[in-house]
């Protein structure tokens, strides 16, 4: 993997970063980052946001823009958006929730099948973040103050979500169910609505 397309993999797990956390993670020079960096800011993949952090002068920091999604999987994006509409105009706005349920269902037997016997929220979540990546949402999970974190920094079906955001209603559910029993979950963060990432709550009942 040439050293752009993973600056671009840790620009999209992590959020903007600076040039010398990248060169940490990549064991290169802030000069050569800066240089790749700067390479990538030219074709319009990556911008720039200099933030005050305390005295001194501000801190340089590098994130996506959108263009740069097109270096991830958007799952023929073209043509989820004729199939929708063809469902819409055939079945109308009915058939297609029946039909967006349906993919609820199948999924959702799907995970739980594979979170047989897994009891406890950590273990049902690594379970939920290894095959989210394997669909293509780059999922990670994270830990604070008593509360889990799935966290999805790809969307590969993001045309489809924003014509229809039945699909965005449709995922959040399916979390909800698998952890139902043990857990509340709620999105607090939304790519449709503007954000980085998809980072859904995942609370605990007791």
């Amino acid at each position: 993997m040439k050293t752009t397309d993973k600056i671009i993999q840790l620009l999209k797990l992590h959020g903007p970063l600076t040039a010398k956390t990248l060169a940490e993670e990549l064991a290169l020079t802030t000069m050569g980052v800066r240089q790749h960096l700067q390479a990538l800011e030219d074709a319009g993949d990556v911008d720039i946001e200099d933030r005050v952090e305390g005295r001194g002068r501000p801190t340089r920091y590098w994130g996506l823009t959108e263009q740069s999604r097109t270096h991830f999987a958007d799952r023929h994006s073209e043509l989820s958006l004729q199939l929708i509409d063809s469902v819409k105009m055939i079945f109308g706005d009915q058939g297609l929730d029946k039909l967006i349920e349906h993919r609820e269902q199948t999924a959702l037997q799907q995970y739980r099948s594979a979170m047989q016997g897994m009891t406890d929220i950590a273990s049902r979540l690594t379970k939920l973040v290894e095959l989210r990546t394997l669909e293509g949402y780059m999922a990670t999970q994270e830990q604070a103050d008593g509360v889990f974190w799935l966290l999805e920094n790809h969307c590969p079906i993001c045309s489809a979500a924003t014509k229809c955001q039945n699909f965005c209603r449709s995922e959040l559910q399916q979390f909800q169910q698998l952890f139902a029993d043990i857990a509340t979950v709620s999105r607090e963060e939304h790519i449709i609505d503007g954000a980085r990432r998809c980072a859904y709550r995942i609370a605990s009942l007791s």
